[in-house]
């Protein structure tokens, strides 16, 4: 009955359950150690009287909460981002080999060596009856740090439907850029012979490329690529043009297999999406592989998720030994307090209400360390997203959830209880004993 009336819950008003439950076990102990008190000008006199202290146990709580919130935060948002990228690739066809090697080079555009698929297997994909189309992704030559990628323009506008400005490639010697690539509509530029570090200025001397069109932002690598019609790759490297000798130079498909020279990848989108499965099977043979993007992602997310249990579980082991190490400061505090909670019991405060006085302190320095370090993980999150996407070109928005409050809420109601041992030994001081230091 009561998991039946659960499941009918949105997942808000759920999120919103856990939250309140997870915080119940502080919020009552407060009620309780509070009833019948207002401590509230004395906590202000010690927080000021102790400021060096409160602020140092404030920023160490701060810091464990931002590390735990950040982390599980981060890890999304890179999972999120990564999905995100490969969503326009629902199916690749490639030489056969690690289905994680060819999703980084043709998805992620990842330098890699691949070997070629040959003219009469792209000819059998693209024409098959429940393909809508083929399109091969050639790749190897760069601008500057810029990914040069030969395709057509089938796959231009299965990426971009609309173009940010310009328009796009009609002849071999026009480009497309992606969205933050360093060229302007209207630039030429010459391509260079491989990527990074090893490629080769100069080595296509006299080729240059129109500019012609912007992609808008994909939130991927191909941000930074550009796209130039797949003749212009193989006729660059003197191939042929995958046409036959009397081409009129219309650039495309239809492409003749014997002048067909090859490409490393062929982006397959399917009429129906439930042909993609027997797709995938007909073109996994002992010569291709065809995979999904998608469930090759899914897999490494496993992957991830069993790193994020192991993280999650390292921020919560590290949020208790910064919650232990308060604690104890906390009780070395009282001893050096002890001499002015024995003034107040000596005139006439009762025992509980020292209790609560030495209770409400460490609870101030606790939701100020959560607050705190919940915005500290927020800010890290933004730092480190934007600092993951300059290096990987995927988009990585890292945002607080419902996940990092659970997990502050949680850290929070237990140290409120463990705070009750601190208060608790104060009280058990000799009255006596602590007037005479």
């Amino acid at each position: 009955m009561i998991m039946d009336i659960w499941h009918n819950l949105s997942v808000l008003t759920q999120d919103i359950v856990i939250l309140i439950l997870l915080l119940a076990p502080g919020v009552l102990a407060g009620g309780w150690v509070l009833r019948g008190f207002a401590p509230w000008p004395l906590l202000r006199a010690l927080l000021r009287q102790n400021l060096w202290v409160s602020v140092t146990c404030t920023a160490l709580i701060a810091i464990s909460v931002a590390i735990g919130a950040g982390l599980t935060a981060q890890e999304r948002g890179l999972r999120v981002g990564s999905a995100q990228a490969a969503d326009p690739f629902d199916m690749i066809v490639t030489a056969p080999g690690s289905e994680i090697t060819a999703m980084f080079a043709a998805v992620f555009l990842q330098v890699t060596d691949m070997p070629l698929l040959d003219g009469e297997l792209y000819i059998e994909i693209a024409t098959h009856e429940r393909v809508a189309f083929a399109a091969p992704i050639a790749f190897g030559d760069s601008y500057q740090s810029a990914p040069v990628v030969g395709t057509t323009p089938q796959f231009l506008t299965h990426m971009a439907p609309d173009l940010a400005a310009g328009r796009a490639f009609e002849t071999v010697q026009e480009a497309v850029i992606g969205a933050r690539v360093p060229l302007a509509i209207g630039d030429t530029f010459e391509p260079a012979h491989g990527v990074g570090d090893t490629a080769q200025v100069g080595a296509h001397k006299g080729l240059e490329f129109l500019v012609t069109g912007q992609m808008p932002p994909t939130g991927s690598p191909w941000d930074k690529a550009i796209l130039i019609p797949v003749e212009a790759v193989w006729e660059a490297h003197g191939l042929a043009s995958g046409h036959p000798f009397e081409w009129d130079g219309t650039i495309g498909p239809p492409f003749t297999p014997e002048f067909f020279p090859g490409t490393p990848a062929i982006l397959v989108r399917a009429e129906a999406l439930w042909a993609n499965y027997a797709l995938r099977s007909e073109f996994s043979t002992t010569d291709s592989m065809a995979f999904f993007p998608g469930a090759v992602l899914a897999r490494l997310h496993g992957l991830m998720g069993d790193v994020r249990q192991v993280m999650s579980l390292l921020a919560v082991m590290t949020q208790v030994l910064v919650a232990a190490g308060s604690l104890t400061a906390l009780m070395i505090l009282s001893r050096l307090l002890s001499g002015r909670f024995a003034v107040l019991r000596a005139i006439g405060a009762p025992v509980r209400f020292i209790f609560a006085l030495m209770w409400g302190y460490a609870a101030v320095l606790i939701l100020a360390g959560a607050v705190l370090g919940l915005i500290l993980g927020f800010a890290s999150s933004a730092a480190l997203s934007a600092m993951i996407t300059a290096r990987t070109d995927i988009l990585v928005r890292a945002s607080l959830s419902w996940t990092e409050f659970h997990l502050v809420a949680g850290f929070v109601s237990l140290t409120l209880l463990l705070a009750l041992i601190p208060a608790a030994l104060t009280t058990r001081r000799s009255v006596v004993a602590d007037l005479r230091q």
